[in-house]
């Protein structure tokens, strides 16, 4: 008899809560007591919605000494129960911080809530001598060291990226509260902090008694999110579930799931999927941009308004090591802030004479649809987009090319050069982006019996099927001595290519009693064709 199906733990960060309420858990454990065995103090960054905060409530547990929810885990037979220890855990998830007062009120509460929590007295008026006061005193209480984890450090912070004010009066209050943890190596047991981004310009990682970070450590590359193996042996059930209602064969959705949501390493070599947009998958059964529509902070929409740098943004670029290591708020490097929020993902690490380099990209198509979808958006806000619906309708019902074909133009010519992309993905991207944005309803990379649509488009009145081709541009000599460049597929070529693929794979077979019409858009260097034909049912 098959098993019951375990629940998705979505929006779920509190291990207790899992285990107990037979919600997957996909098991850490091992990583855990690899990480707590040799060392003291660590800071890991991930992105938003990666599961750092689950990783927080199981340490918790563990150094609690809860052996009995750990039934079945690695931490079962590999951890001394005998052995507890007091946890102090701040968690700055739940915060705005939008000023210095709420912070230090949040930071006062809490404080607060820890000492009536293990039944102590503070005496202290100011945060840091209060902070100080509560582990001091739980750990003489308790006559043992203390746990401390800290969750999200950096939210303070980075919820204020582009407020000067506010930045400077946080940075003064979060850096004299994490300075007394310098104070405190007698009575700490184990220290972990989490955070997104490794800002330089607060002391916790400014002295020679900083923790030692394990964001790009290869032993803990895989610490938060899913490997392909913890993917296919946690959530078989729900895999075999979704290839049903999406009428797929098994081994094609997860080839989806790996395009969409797989991609992140920290390694150059595990992959890791995204947790949020997983669960979300399983979920609501869809593929969408969960957790770009749930996890982006606000500060880097502005470091993205702000930047001229698209191209390094959207395509593969090799930076040292030491990048990361000067993460300051008043300069931040874009290239740096996106991968450590999340945007960029390392693929390859090498070292060239001596020093470490790392290649980055953006993950998977969820992270690099979701990118292109806001470039756009910045860049349309001259454009006239409430009357254009109607006439690309009324052009493509009418087979009027022409000015069809205009249309097609007048948004190419309205994206910036520094952020085209010589690949036909990015065409096919960027138009269905913006189609979208106009209100049209349609998909792209859409599968049929035959093969994958590149996207189509629905109307009240018609169905249009669009063929997307690109050819790189080539160096051919002009007249004299004068060069040229030239497209090494002509558009004539590319079109027919695209209108025989639609014709030939039969898409229109998926539209029953529809009218289809079929269209070409083809594309080389900055410049492209159009072409719109009927189709013969």
């Amino acid at each position: 008899m098959k098993e019951i199906k375990k629940n998705l733990p979505l929006s779920i960060e509190t291990f207790k809560t899992i285990i107990e309420n037979d919600y997957i858990y996909v098991d850490k454990t091992e990583h855990i007591l690899k990480l707590i065995a040799p060392g003291k103090k660590y800071f890991l960054s991930r992105p938003r919605r990666f599961g750092k905060s689950l990783l927080i409530s199981t340490m918790e547990e563990l150094f609690k000494g809860n052996k009995k929810i750990f039934k079945g885990l690695y931490a079962e037979n590999n951890w001394n129960w005998d052995k507890t220890f007091p946890v102090v855990k701040i968690n700055f998830s739940t915060g705005e911080f939008k000023n210095d007062d709420e912070l230090k009120n949040s930071l006062n509460d809490m404080l607060d809530d820890l000492a009536d929590e293990n039944e102590i007295i503070l005496k202290r008026k100011g945060i840091p001598y209060k902070f100080k006061e509560l582990i001091r005193k739980i750990s003489e209480k308790e006559n043992k060291k203390v746990v401390i984890l800290i969750d999200e450090y950096d939210k303070p912070i980075l919820n204020n990226i582009g407020n000067i004010k506010v930045l400077e009066d946080n940075q003064v209050s979060m850096r004299s509260f994490y300075s007394v943890l310098k104070d405190l190596d007698a009575y700490i047991e184990f220290l972990f902090i989490t955070g997104v981004s490794k800002f330089t310009n607060i002391s916790l990682f400014s002295d020679f008694n900083s923790p030692t970070d394990l964001t790009l450590d290869d032993n803990f590359s895989d610490i938060c999110g899913y490997t392909h193996k913890e993917l296919i042996d946690s959530f078989d059930d729900h895999i075999e579930d979704l290839a049903i209602k999406l009428d797929k064969s098994k081994e094609d959705l997860i080839e989806d799931i790996n395009y969409w949501y797989d991609g992140y390493t920290w390694d150059g070599k595990t992959k890791i999927y995204s947790p949020y947009s997983t669960l979300n998958l399983f979920a609501y059964g869809e593929f969408d941009n969960y957790w770009f529509n749930n996890a982006t902070p606000k500060s880097l929409i502005g470091v993205l308004k702000n930047s001229d740098d698209y191209e390094s943004v959207l395509n593969p670029v090799k930076v040292k090591k030491s990048i990361f290591n000067k993460f300051d708020f008043e300069d931040i490097d874009p290239i740096s802030f996106m991968f450590q929020t999340g945007y960029l993902s390392i693929c390859k690490k090498e070292i060239i004479n001596n020093q470490i380099y790392y290649t980055l990209q953006t993950p998977n198509y969820e992270v690099e649809n979701s990118i292109l979808d806001y470039l756009i958006d910045l860049n349309e806000e001259k454009m006239d987009l409430d009357n254009l619906k109607p006439k690309i309708i009324e052009a493509i019902g009418n087979y009027d090319n022409d000015t069809f074909k205009m249309y097609m133009k007048y948004f190419l010519t309205n994206i910036p050069a520094r952020i085209h992309l010589d690949h036909e993905y990015y065409y096919q991207s960027i138009y269905l982006a913006w189609l979208n944005g106009l209100g049209f309803k349609g998909e792209a990379e859409t599968q049929t019996n035959t093969g994958l649509m590149d996207m189509y488009l629905e109307t009240p009145d018609f169905i249009a099927i669009a063929e997307f081709k690109f050819s790189k541009m080539k160096t051919v000599k002009g007249e004299g001595k004068s060069k040229e460049t030239k497209p090494i597929k002509s558009f004539d070529t590319m079109i027919n290519e695209a209108l025989s693929q639609i014709n030939l794979k039969k898409y229109e077979n998926k539209f029953l009693n529809r009218k289809v019409i079929k269209i070409a858009i083809v594309f080389a260097g900055k410049d492209l064709e159009t072409e719109i034909e009927k189709v013969i049912m």
